[in-house]
């Protein structure tokens, strides 16, 4: 074997060696019964065309590559934003261990959560013993300040109540009778993490807000959403909130849990919105969410607390930006100072510099409801088309609210939106009305494969490239960013369509 000590392989290299070729040779021969060469390339090309597009479009018993995840993994995230918290998921190891993998392949940081280990036993006989359990190991293993409590399939199946299981576990001595256990019904057959972030967020306000008098002050709650890039968005946000002097609570940041240094010092908790604020804020005078479709239950809890909400759309880009710009200067009763005027314009300017190498390009994007509608309205801003707008956990509402936007440009008028969709749908789409680029997530990367169009990873979950949420999308400087990403992909398209000396590169150019 070529693998040795002195000769250490990485896989992509060690299994296009010799032995290993032949390894897989026989197994395809002995155990796969393979087709012939012939009929898969004739079942490939079949696959490419109109008329398995239109039987791919009408399935409905079958999902194929979904762009989203379950509800549990948007309550583990959404725990993670607050002081000192261990998210606690009442079902079996294996599912906790999915989010914990999910969050860390993409944030490249531990991600803790823990698992009330439910096995068959917990299946048929209910899962209040694994709870006694479980919240009395999790409070005197891991020191935590609050145990934010959700479900997976397991334990909905089973009906499995939350509320009077966290009171029983109380009542045996698992934790202080006053310690925070908020908790979230996250059935993860239903919904997606969309839904179990908003569930998780609403189950903790609810537990620090219910059966208190509000008393009305002058502070904005603010609330992200689920965002794989909230370490570089919130900080952001929160430079240009302290530049413009607003008062506001952050409500669920995770931007230092999931961005922790190299010191020498492990932190399984770092940062997030102390227990105290997210108390406090139920004072505040509103409340707005970044992400509408991310929050739908929380907000209608907060309006019926008394606050003024409102919501935007993941504010990416020029316009989008001077709306939530807009919302806060006018609820905080405060002017919108010249610098960030300024970096408005740099901006705009930036813009208008590349406008020749962006102007016409279609795209295909995916990814959850607001990305989409946010990242379609700013590919029409640089003059790019956004050919297909597919959202798995997008529903009709979602999709009138899409067409809505693309029918305000000119760049939206060929545009389609695929509420509900998965992403080998997207594939026949992009294989009959073929776009320049896609834009989603590391999933996309077998699109690209695929069809040639060059994929750029602007949302979660990025697994196979580093360090992209470190950078933020939103607000004007997180505009230059989104734009700068874009332009290399256009510019590294150019450069591989021209780079073949005396054939190709009649354009290899050094100045764009």
């Amino acid at each position: 074997m070529p693998q040795s000590a002195e000769k250490v392989l990485d896989h992509a290299t060690l299994f296009h060696e010799p032995e290993y070729q032949e390894l897989f040779k026989r197994k395809r021969e002995t155990f796969e019964c393979p087709a012939s060469a012939e009929s898969v390339e004739a079942q490939r090309e079949y696959t490419k065309t109109w008329g398995y597009r239109e039987k791919n479009l009408a399935r409905e018993a079958a999902v194929i590559n979904p762009a989203k995840a379950c509800q549990p993994l948007g309550a583990v995230f959404a725990a993670a934003g607050f002081e000192k918290t261990m998210s606690f998921v009442h079902g079996s190891q294996g599912c906790v261990a999915y989010y914990r993998s999910h969050l860390s392949r993409h944030f490249k940081e531990p991600a803790s959560a823990v698992s009330s280990s439910m096995t068959e036993d917990a299946a048929v006989f209910g899962g209040l013993n694994n709870m006694i359990d479980g919240l009395a190991n999790t409070y005197s293993l891991y020191d935590p300040k609050m145990i934010a409590v959700s479900t997976t399939c397991m334990a909905e199946v089973i009906g499995d109540d939350l509320k009077s299981f966290i009171g029983n576990a109380k009542a045996k001595g698992s934790v202080p009778e006053d310690f925070h256990v908020p908790h979230a019904h996250t059935p993860a057959f239903v919904g997606s993490h969309v839904d179990g972030y908003d569930n998780m967020i609403k189950g903790v306000l609810e537990h620090f807000w219910d059966g208190k008098e509000r008393s009305a002050g002058t502070s904005i709650n603010i609330i992200p959403g689920f965002d794989g890039f909230c370490v570089g968005n919130n900080r952001e946000l929160k430079r240009i909130l302290d530049v413009m002097g607003v008062k506001y609570t952050l409500i669920q940041d995770a931007s230092d849990q999931f961005d922790t240094p190299s010191d020498g010092h492990f932190r399984m908790y770092s940062g997030g919105t102390t227990l105290a604020d997210t108390e406090a804020a139920l004072n505040a005078k509103a409340t707005l969410s970044l992400q509408a479709w991310c929050t739908r239950k929380t907000l209608d809890y907060i309006g019926d607390k008394g606050q003024e909400t409102a919501s935007f759309h993941y504010p990416l880009g020029v316009a989008a930006t001077d709306e939530l710009l807009v919302k806060v200067s006018e609820l905080a009763g405060v002017e919108i100072p010249e610098s960030l005027t300024l970096e408005r314009g740099r901006l705009v300017d930036a813009m208008a510099d590349s406008q020749a190498y962006l102007h016409g390009k279609k795209y295909a994007i995916f990814g959850d409801p607001d990305f989409v509608y946010a990242m379609a309205r700013f590919i029409m801003e640089t003059g790019g088309e956004p050919t297909h707008c597919l959202a798995t956990n997008g529903t009709k509402a979602w999709a009138e609210e899409m067409e809505t936007l693309l029918a305000s440009s000119p760049f939206g008028k060929g545009a389609k939106v695929w509420a509900g969709k998965d992403l080998w749908a997207l594939r026949s789409l992009m294989m009959t009305e073929p776009v320049d680029f896609v834009i989603g997530s590391s999933y996309g990367k077998y699109l690209e494969r695929d069809t040639g169009a060059p994929l750029i990873r602007l949302t979660f979950p990025i697994f196979d490239r580093h360090h992209h949420h470190r950078f933020p999308l939103m607000g004007y400087q997180g505009g230059l960013q989104l734009l700068r990403t874009i332009l290399d992909k256009v510019f590294d398209k150019l450069d591989r369509d021209s780079e073949i000396p005396a054939k190709t590169d009649i354009s290899f150019d050094l100045t764009r």
